[in-house]
């Protein structure tokens, strides 16, 4: 189980496979952990661990995980980012690929907005994003399940402290894709591939918007999960779109 750690924070990783480097984080909202990877539509550190250097991580006080720091409320998709680009420069890595599901997928376009000329492509995968008829699903979700877990095993974190942290992640910026403005995603010049879902948390609308306003973004199919065949030529269109953003050094 290795640890990254910096100040007061630590961050549980995990790696798998060689070649280019991809961070890639499964969903579950707060509750982002490796151990989710079982459950998700597609397990990317299976599939992508002969093509790729795989690596994932526990989010920080994410329930059930190793990985612990303070709760950044004045600034919570930058501290997500920060333990992100924290873990790439503890490994040594300057490019890579992220690849994000669910809340992940505000994970990259907060990377993108931060360092664009580390990211060297993204997929957003099933992204979390305003959905007009369940605004408050992802709010909802973390006071009701992941706030009340992390205080009742963090005795320094308050529901006072989770509410306005969800209030910065989710109701600051609350139309559109939470992290980052629409005014950043039309000038985003990093090549993203969308794949879109359609659930309370998952808004169709919104992802469609992204790949609407990027320059540089295309999406899958939609639906895409549901028929084994058509899931298994998206995973090899993302597949294929990351390896045509590899450098030419790196390609195999």
């Amino acid at each position: 189980m290795p640890l990254y750690t910096k100040g007061d924070v630590r961050i549980h990783y995990e790696e798998a496979g060689s070649g280019f480097p991809l961070l890639v984080t499964p969903g579950g909202g707060l509750n982002s952990l490796v151990s989710n990877w079982p459950t998700q539509v597609f397990n990317a550190m299976e599939e992508f661990k002969n093509n790729f250097r795989c690596i994932t991580m526990d989010q920080r006080n994410a329930n059930g995980g190793e990985s612990s720091g303070p709760v950044p409320v004045d600034d919570p998709w930058g501290g997500f980012a920060d333990d992100q680009l924290g873990l790439m420069n503890h490994l040594g890595i300057q490019e890579f690929f992220f690849m994000g599901y669910c809340i992940g997928g505000p994970f990259a376009l907060k990377l993108m907005e931060r360092a664009p000329e580390r990211i060297l492509a993204g997929v957003l995968c099933q992204p979390v994003g305003s959905n007009s008829k369940f605004p408050d699903s992802m709010y909802d979700s973390g006071r009701d399940i992941w706030g009340p877990a992390l205080c009742a095993r963090r005795t320094d974190v308050t529901m006072e402290t989770v509410e306005k942290y969800l209030h910065n992640l989710y109701r600051v910026d609350p139309d559109f894709v939470y992290s980052v403005s629409r005014d950043f995603v039309r000038s985003c010049q990093t090549p993203m591939l969308v794949m879109p879902d359609d659930t309370p948390s998952h808004s169709y609308e919104a992802a469609m918007e992204v790949v609407e306003l990027a320059p540089k973004a295309e999406a899958t199919v939609y639906p895409w999960k549901e028929q084994k065949d058509v899931l298994a030529k998206t995973i090899n269109q993302v597949r294929d779109f990351l390896r045509a953003h590899q450098p030419a050094t790196t390609a195999r």
